[in-house]
């Protein structure tokens, strides 16, 4: 079919440029709003709250033992956010440098970093974790309908 012969009515036309422009504006939005700012309500990035999630799910709350960061981190990446491991884990070093965090929300073993070199972290499966009794806080209200489960 040409394209003389096809019917446009109702369609929108638009440059391409001004079509990528205006996506490109609505997704940069999402992501800043959405992803890189923390959520007024619990303080948390999308990615941290995950963390958490998936830490109390697996049953590491501060009275427990500790367990391979790396468990932690493939629970998150496969149940709740398949993005990269790297990203998770270092979101979740932060969450266990007490010089990062003024209450941090777990509680790690092993070389966490340092506040000379914060990014001095060793791997994964070189370190365990579990919640801090700050993150079991943040915690108590998970079944009252605090935040919101569904978008």
């Amino acid at each position: 079919m040409s394209q003389n012969n096809m019917n446009f009515e109702g369609v929108e036309q638009q440059s391409l440029a001004k079509f990528t422009e205006t996506a490109y504006l609505n997704y940069s939005m999402y992501v800043i709003l959405d992803r890189a700012l923390p959520f007024i309500g619990d303080g948390l990035k999308p990615v941290q709250r995950r963390i958490v999630y998936a830490m109390s799910e697996l049953g590491l709350d501060a009275a427990s033992k500790y367990k391979k960061s790396a468990r932690t981190v493939g629970d998150v990446l496969g149940k709740f956010h398949p993005h990269g491991d790297s990203a998770c884990y270092e979101a979740m070093v932060l969450m266990a440098q007490d010089f990062s965090y003024r209450y941090p929300l777990v509680d790690g073993q092993g070389n966490w970093g340092s506040p000379d070199d914060p990014k001095s972290f060793a791997a994964m499966r070189y370190t365990e974790s579990r919640l801090s009794k700050y993150a079991e806080v943040l915690l108590q209200e998970l079944g009252q309908g605090t935040v919101d489960w569904l978008p």
